[in-house]
């Protein structure tokens, strides 16, 4: 069977530029997501924190708006790539996208077939009330409810309430499934009670075949600087296991000794995490973070590769390491590190 390290962080507390302590841990989904699906691909898992304590959910990543269920956020994806001809030219921030009501795009386009629109309809409808509420900074239901006239002159048929009342039965929708998830990882018996990594004997985390890390600003706290953290990524590197990790789980990374070459031990290695650009969004970024992961791994030595524009899913692999830039990137992640751990190869060794 395969043995897979869940390295998850068991922060409660970041410090902040001005040293003020601010609230962290594991993002929900992120810990979430990857684990079932290992467990479901077969993996035996075990739930690592550096030191044994449970691992805490970070309550800025139970927030309503990193939990949209997948059919709007899949159809809002949809909608986004109206919004320019080249993505390059799309800019979709945290604020719009979670401020603006752009998620609730899929039911109101249900609302619009209901009476009589084709889906196509209904989806240019919305993607140009949504392109229009990105470009002007303005709530989705009040562009679409201002303009209720077509193009061939006939009307949408919507009132504002009928919308609004979409925005709010998906903000509950995703409140809902931000309680579910965090729920099924208080259930997991490996989140209550963890290994405490510091415990482990070279022996012991040479049985792992494949170390993974989900993200949340807690890894920034207690997996950057660790020595243990250390003798396990020296441990999966000598050979050639996947080292995955996701968003802010990368700075696990930077735990990685030197090199008989006195360089890092992924230095040269193409990677992504969590963008400056992306950080600069959030509410620890505007807070003031006392340092940034993004710039910390390209001072490491990384070969930095993020996506196009924030906030898109993007994945990158190289040999053994897999990262994954952003919550964003939750699900193509777990899929790039079961796929690696498939391969004849990985199977043969």
């Amino acid at each position: 069977m395969t043995h897979i390290a869940y390295l998850v962080t068991s922060a409660r507390e970041m410090t902040l530029a001005d040293g003020t302590q601010h609230p962290t841990g594991y993002f929900a989904e992120e810990a979430l997501t990857p684990y079932e699906h290992f467990t479901g691909a077969g993996f035996d898992v075990t739930v690592l924190t550096p030191d044994g304590r449970p691992a805490q959910a970070d309550p800025y990543g139970l927030s309503w708006f990193f939990h949209y269920p997948d059919q709007d956020k899949d159809y809002l994806a949809s909608v986004v790539r109206t919004f320019a001809h080249d993505v390059d030219d799309i800019r979709v921030t945290l604020h719009q996208n979670t401020e603006l009501g752009l998620a609730a795009a899929r039911r109101v386009a249900a609302l619009l077939q209901a009476r009589g629109h084709t889906a196509a309809e209904a989806h240019r409808i919305v993607s140009s009330a949504a392109k229009t509420a990105w470009r002007q900074d303005r709530l989705f239901a009040t562009v679409l409810a201002e303009n209720p006239v077509l193009a061939d002159g006939s009307s949408h048929g919507l009132t504002r309430a009928q919308i609004e009342h979409e925005t709010d039965a998906q903000r509950a929708d995703s409140e809902q499934l931000s309680g579910e998830r965090h729920r099924r990882l208080r259930e997991i018996p490996g989140f209550r009670r963890p290994v405490a990594l510091s415990s482990l004997t070279g022996a012991e985390l040479d049985g792992f075949d494949a170390v993974f890390a989900p993200g949340g600003h807690g890894p920034m706290v207690d997996l950057s600087d660790n020595p243990d953290v250390g003798r396990l990524l020296v441990a999966m590197h000598a050979k050639r296991a996947p080292i995955g990790a996701l968003c802010h789980g990368p700075a696990m990374l930077l735990s990685a000794p030197e090199r008989a070459d006195g360089h890092w031990l992924f230095d040269g290695y193409r990677l992504t995490c969590f963008t400056d650009e992306e950080e600069d969004q959030t509410e620890a970024g505007l807070l003031g973070m006392a340092w940034r992961l993004d710039t910390a791994l390209k001072n490491a030595g990384a070969v930095f590769d993020d996506a196009p524009s924030a906030w898109i899913s993007h994945v990158v692999v190289d040999r053994h390491l897999i990262t994954g830039q952003n919550p964003g990137s939750t699900e193509a992640t777990a899929g790039a590190v079961i796929k690696k751990l498939r391969t004849p190869t990985r199977q043969a060794a």
